[in-house]
């Protein structure tokens, strides 16, 4: 079993240091450098062309769409726009990429120098500086049949499917992220979230990690103090969520803690996450950029964006996640811990959505960091996932505004409508859910509770208004909590002192 050393305990006589490559699969219609189409779940091998499968005498074409997205994200990092770039072959044997070479950008990428503010959950912000956004192309998909949790260790043989093959991708590649201590894994899995809102917001991906379209190459390296050299690193390969980005550097900071403590040198190596128990293994010892012989693409001319275009795109960028927070927070004047639990609750494009229904941005918060965040933990559904929607949430709202259900009735018509039982309006009147507004009813049950108690009149009048109480339940009772229990109150009022 692989030692460990306890985690607080390696952050107090190490200083950990970041540095994370993040993929991102751009939502074109075709592939990179040729027309294959991109549909997610097709038929293996099915979204093919010769440039994809590197047959001989076929020629790459570039993606006009692959290459705007590709400003837009380095434009929203803070990056430099290259006036020129070019592409290069990196070489080495991809069983997926059947031309035996990805062509991706080395020297020449088309964003650099840049940065990007990370929130963390308690309003702590850290910087995060980009070396360089390049754009390449996704290999294939290995599947490995008959050994462990599909590995290729033990399998009895693999399976490749071409279809991500050629997928445009822009890889962002940090600089060492220092000074961060025992925060590490938790700056690690906000800066990636920070770059799957931005991919969102950009509209260039569905950014769905769960689908792969995003993924993390986490690398992690110790050093005795922040003024010694940089360690040597490893790179956990591939890990596709924020929860395993946490675990990931937390497992690598013990892990080489551990090493370092019984003399060893830490490998330099790519390293495997596994799910299951949040540890990694050993992949392959890393290559530096000269084993991969890169050279210039001798089939794509260099590629030199119009400095008028770069400009446009600029112009046209969507308002930013960080910057639509700040604005919705002074907008909505919630409190900083209310509007943080609403971010890292995932609630705040819901509770937006919800407030230009016509909810009050208080209204919104309740219901969705409320019953529905309830809902959601006990059925663990995220809230974006649950059968209900923002136009619907604000309908429910309004039924209560408009003195149509109270708080309690408004519950179970949030049942019904996550039942699939139609719309709030539909739910009310099937249910028979409306408040009742005929003071007739009313007036019969509070003569029936009264009866029931009759010293309770001679209280209320003597000036003691506790007992009230007791009436108003008895009538909510009796209506089935279809009254509205300041109408009953004032009706009791009156009908005590007549």
């Amino acid at each position: 079993m692989t030692t460990l050393v306890d985690f607080d305990d390696a952050v107090a006589r190490f200083d950990p240091v970041l540095g994370i490559e993040v993929h991102v699969e751009l939502g074109t219609a075709t592939k990179m450098f040729d027309g294959a189409p991109v549909t997610f779940g097709a038929e293996p091998n099915t979204q093919v062309t010769p440039v994809s499968l590197g047959l001989p005498g076929a020629l790459p074409s570039l993606n006009r769409t692959a290459v705007e997205s590709a400003i837009k994200i380095g434009l929203a990092l803070n990056c430099e726009i290259a006036p020129r770039c070019r592409f290069a072959r990196k070489n080495y044997f991809y069983p997926d990429i059947p031309k035996n070479f990805q062509t991706s950008q080395y020297d020449e990428p088309i964003a650099y120098d840049g940065w990007i503010d990370v929130e963390l959950e308690d309003g702590t912000v850290v910087r995060v500086e980009i070396e360089r956004a390049h754009m390449e192309e996704d290999a294939g998909k290995n599947t490995h049949v008959g050994g462990h949790d599909g590995r290729l260790q033990g399998a009895d043989y693999s399976l490749v499917d071409y279809n991500r093959a050629g997928i445009p991708l822009v890889e962002i590649v940090t600089r060492p992220i220092t000074g961060i201590g025992a925060r590490a894994p938790e700056v690690a899995a906000a800066y990636v979230r920070t770059l799957r809102d931005i991919f969102r917001t950009l509209g260039v991906s569905e950014a769905r990690m769960e689908r792969g379209n995003v993924r993390a190459d986490v690398n992690v390296s110790l050093r005795p103090s922040p003024e010694a050299p940089l360690g040597t690193r490893t790179e956990t390969k591939n890990v596709n969520s924020f929860r395993s980005v946490d675990r990931a550097v937390r497992y690598e900071i013990s892990r080489q803690a551990a090493v370092l403590d019984s003399g060893a040198s830490v490998i330099q190596e790519t390293r495997h996450f596994h799910e299951s128990d949040g540890s990694t293994s050993p992949g392959r010892v890393k290559s530096d950029a000269e084993d991969y012989r890169y050279f210039p693409e001798p089939d794509l001319v260099p590629l030199e964006p119009d400095p008028r275009w770069v400009e446009e795109l600029r112009a046209a960028l969507p308002e930013l996640p960080a910057a639509r927070r700040r604005r919705l927070h002074t907008e909505w004047a919630f409190a900083d811990a209310e509007m943080r639990d609403v971010v890292n609750a995932g609630a705040l494009d819901l509770i937006e959505a919800t407030v230009l229904a016509g909810a009050t941005p208080a209204a919104a918060r309740k219901w969705w960091m409320g019953e529905l965040a309830r809902i959601g933990a006990s059925s663990e559904t995220a809230l974006e996932d649950l059968a209900i929607t923002p136009g619907q949430v604000a309908a429910l709202q309004g039924l209560v505004d408009a003195g149509r259900i109270n708080d309690k009735l408004a519950r179970q018509v949030l049942a019904g409508v996550l039942a699939g039982e139609g719309s709030p309006e539909e739910v009310v009147v099937a249910r028979g859910l409306e408040v009742v507004s005929d003071d007739g009813p009313l007036l019969e049950a509070i003569d029936a509770a009264l009866a029931a108690q009759p010293d309770i009149a001679d209280k209320i009048r003597g000036g003691n208004l506790g007992p009230i109480g007791a009436v108003i339940g008895a009538v909510m009772k009796a209506t089935r909590g279809q009254a509205d229990a300041g109408r009953v109150r004032e009706l009791v009022l009156e009908r005590v002192q007549a």
